[in-house]
């Protein structure tokens, strides 16, 4: 089997290009495919491969004291659904160009775990009684694979189209608490923080994404599949991928 992992991590780097290099000969000595993103900001890990060699990939990268609290969400599938490994400098591991969605320049903006999200879902509010609104940051592509019941959707190709399509929603959502989501946590991590310094102090990111949901709690309001990047195309809730190799 193929292990499947995703992980990013806010933290200043001082060499991009140093560490993208570094990060790119560790994974190709552990036979792994896939993308590797670095920038000022921190690292964005789209990595597959054996699980020996993903194993020593994140061990030796977090003995870097920087990365020792990296997450890492882990899925596996018999192909790999990687074409090549590529490792890219670039301006941030996540395009926004947003600067008060800027991680390092604030504090990370509050967050929801899991679990707590699958209550308020089911109990249809939060714990003070407030209606509960779940916020997909992601875009149309994804979105049409699945989403969360009930969730607020808007009509972007980009990240970099979020916040002038949330603007016609913000007064409806005042009384609300919104929870923002995407894939795995990067996008609603820069989207909370940038709603929460835009005066919107009713926003929590959901910790780990979709696919930390899945890991955590299975579906339970959750509507389809979740959109990834490679050729598995989607996963279900229990993290298996839509399209896959038959074994052997």
């Amino acid at each position: 089997m193929i292990a499947n992992t995703a992980a990013y991590h806010f933290t200043s780097i001082a060499d991009p290009d140093a560490l993208c290099a570094t990060l790119l000969a560790r994974a190709t000595t552990a036979d792994l495919r896939g993308t590797v993103l670095v920038a000022g900001e921190g690292i964005n890990l789209f990595l597959a491969g054996p699980e020996a060699g993903i194993d020593a990939f994140y061990a030796a990268l977090r003995e870097d004291p920087r990365f020792a609290d990296l997450r890492v969400k882990t899925s596996y599938s018999r192909m790999q659904p990687f074409a090549r490994l590529k490792a890219k400098v670039k301006p941030e591991i996540i395009s926004f160009r947003i600067d008060d969605g800027q991680p390092l320049a604030y504090p990370r903006a509050p967050s929801v775990d899991p679990a707590t999200v699958q209550r308020w879902l089911r109990q249809g509010h939060d714990d003070a009684g407030k209606p509960v609104v779940m916020l997909d940051t992601r875009n149309t592509q994804e979105i049409a694979y699945g989403t969360f019941q009930d969730a607020l959707v808007l009509p972007i190709t980009k990240f970099t189209d979020l916040p002038e399509a949330l603007a016609p929603h913000r007064e409806a959502l005042r009384d609300s608490t919104v929870v923002s989501f995407c894939t795995g946590g990067i996008r609603c991590e820069k989207a909370a923080l940038w709603m929460r310094n835009d005066g919107m102090d009713n926003v929590l990111q959901l910790d780990g994404g979709i696919l930390g949901y899945f890991e955590a709690v299975g579906g339970e309001g959750y509507e389809g599949r979740c959109f990834v990047f490679d050729e598995r195309v989607a996963l279900d809730a229990d993290l298996k991928p839509l399209v896959d190799a038959p074994a052997g």
